[in-house]
């Protein structure tokens, strides 16, 4: 049995996982933007959070700090057994030749944008047990970054680009789905003379900050609808005729995309640290229930 899990394990890092949004790396610089810019308050509340961390029963998916939340999510994935009913909280695609319709393919609210919603009440509960608003803020984390990548919010019958193959530049065996959430993504955010992971300006924050969940999947669905698409398969169209099942971003495409993932990383982790203004804060909610006590 350790020997079958060994491999389960290798396999795992080996193999892509296609419903994971911007991998590892870039859910880490979004927790990273997010704590850089949230109050000295803010991250006293988050450590002292984050002291549940044992009573979550996940030894293989630490959760020791922001960073480790905004993948933790992903991670306890590999046990199905135990969170297998979390995977479709992941994303919320919404075809792009149709209409957007921020209600559809979320039924009973298992879908990222209402998850988000639904973490961030549960993060604002005091009367909460400390684990479960721990388990909380992780998902927080988390799917609000999921719900910037473009691709899980825009879908051309197939499954968010996944069952498109696609080539990175001169580099083969990728997906289409799979390139905006590593290759891309890590290039628009590693750039050292320009770094994403700062303290804004409030003039910053004004313009890549703000809106709801619904509002952030209606613009990942329209960066995928105008620009992921088309980019990818050379047409203003994509919905004029079925699309090829492979395709190659050139180095043209890649440098065009680049701007465009990094803002969304940009904005992911600025909405974030509101998320977590919010719902560290004394608001309504928190005030009523500690009113009951």
């Amino acid at each position: 049995m350790k020997a079958a899990l060994a491999v389960a394990l290798a396999l795992a890092v080996i193999l892509p996982a296609p419903a994971h949004a911007w991998g590892f790396y870039a859910h880490r610089k979004t927790a990273a933007i997010a704590e850089a810019n949230v109050s000295p308050q803010v991250r006293a509340k988050i450590a002292r959070l984050i002291r549940s961390e044992p009573a979550l029963g996940t030894p293989e998916c630490p959760l020791k700090s922001l960073e480790d939340a905004a993948v933790w999510p992903d991670c306890i994935r590999g046990e199905g057994w135990r969170w297998g009913y979390t995977a479709a909280w992941h994303y919320r695609t919404a075809p792009v030749c149709q209409a957007f319709n921020p209600r559809a393919n979320c039924a009973g609210g298992n879908c990222v944008t209402a998850q988000v919603t639904r973490a961030h009440r549960m993060l604002a509960d005091e009367s909460l047990p400390a684990a479960i608003r721990l388990e909380a803020l992780a998902f927080v984390v988390h799917f609000a970054g999921d719900v910037h990548m473009p691709l899980h919010s825009g879908d051309n019958e197939d499954r968010g680009g996944n069952d498109r193959k696609a080539d990175y530049g001169i580099r083969p065996g990728y997906n289409l789905h799979s390139i905006w959430d590593g290759p891309l993504a890590e290039r628009a955010i590693s750039d050292p003379a320009d770094p994403v992971v700062r303290r804004y300006s409030s003039a910053e924050r004004a313009e890549l900050s703000g809106g709801t969940p619904d509002d952030w999947g209606r613009e990942s669905w329209e960066i995928a609808r105008s620009f992921v698409y088309p980019t990818a398969f050379d047409t203003e169209d994509v919905c004029a005729a079925p699309l090829p099942d492979e395709t190659a971003l050139s180095q043209e495409d890649i440098i065009r995309g680049v701007p465009i993932a990094k803002r969304r990383v940009q904005q992911a982790g600025l909405r974030i640290a509101d998320l977590l203004e919010s719902a560290f804060a004394p608001g309504p909610l928190v005030v009523e229930e500690q009113r009951r006590r």
